[in-house]
């Protein structure tokens, strides 16, 4: 049986995990006739697996996703047109590895938002650090921080530092001189160095005119359109869908 002094040990290295399986083993008569091999690999697999799960929490609530619920196993394809191997592709998170980006285009209500988080969460699973924004969230947070001394700066460093980083409402609005600046180091500092999802409403050759036409606007586009998987969300309303889906099912 571990003693006391191990057990405190192994609560301050935070291998509580441990001591908790190894509880577990010494009230089972199962394990007392199990190798000692075969128990510590118990033991490892047990703890790793509590360790993973609580890293992928925290990675998945850091993200602060638009939809928490959303998941690459449940998207509704009924209808839609899109193209499914190449969602499955998205999902195993290849993309990420190659610092590709994804843009994922359609009218409003297509699921562009609900598909970005899904590859977003797994992005969490497979242990990449991920951020959601609205287009609109972002530059607010880049006009907050744009007031303060070395702000800005600071705002790039944190967006650089992110495996995948998710933007919703992709030029949405026009930008102006400043949001196009800003915009442009962020894309640069990240270009080669992490991936980013593009949710929009727009073609790639409509996004020059919504950043003003200028130099800056040329860098910023020819920076993700050349290593960007485009993806089709579909004409399908899905809110008005899945709202009729959820009515037949309570019918």
């Amino acid at each position: 049986m571990i003693n006391d002094e191990s057990i405190r040990k192994l609560r301050e290295l935070n291998l509580a995990e441990i001591v908790d399986i190894l509880h577990t083993q010494q009230n089972d008569v199962a394990f007392e006739i199990m190798p000692f091999d075969e128990r510590m690999q118990y033991i490892i697999d047990y703890v790793y697996q509590l360790k993973q799960d609580a890293r992928i929490k925290r990675l998945t609530r850091a993200a602060r996703f638009r939809y928490p619920n959303a998941d690459i196993h449940s998207v509704h394809y009924e209808n839609r047109g899109i193209d499914r191997s190449l969602l499955m592709q998205l999902g195993s998170c290849a993309f990420l590895k190659r610092q590709h980006n994804v843009a994922f285009s359609g009218p409003t209500g297509a699921g562009k938002t609900w598909l970005a988080c899904a590859i977003g969460k797994q992005a969490c699973r497979n242990g990449y650090r991920t951020k959601y924004y609205r287009m609109p969230e972002l530059l607010e947070e880049f006009l907050l921080q744009e007031s303060r001394v070395g702000g800005r700066r600071k705002l790039v460093k944190k967006l650089k530092r992110y495996d995948l980083l998710i933007i919703d409402e992709w030029m949405s609005s026009a930008l102006d001189d400043s949001q196009v600046s800003f915009i442009f180091e962020v894309i640069e500092s990240r270009y080669q160095e992490g991936s980013t999802i593009f949710c929009t409403q727009f073609a790639p050759n409509e996004w020059l005119d919504r950043l003003g036409g200028g130099p800056q606007a040329d860098a910023i586009t020819d920076r993700i359109v050349h290593s960007t998987i485009f993806f089709e969300s579909g004409e399908l309303n899905m809110r008005e869908t899945m709202s009729t889906v959820r009515s037949q099912e309570f019918a």
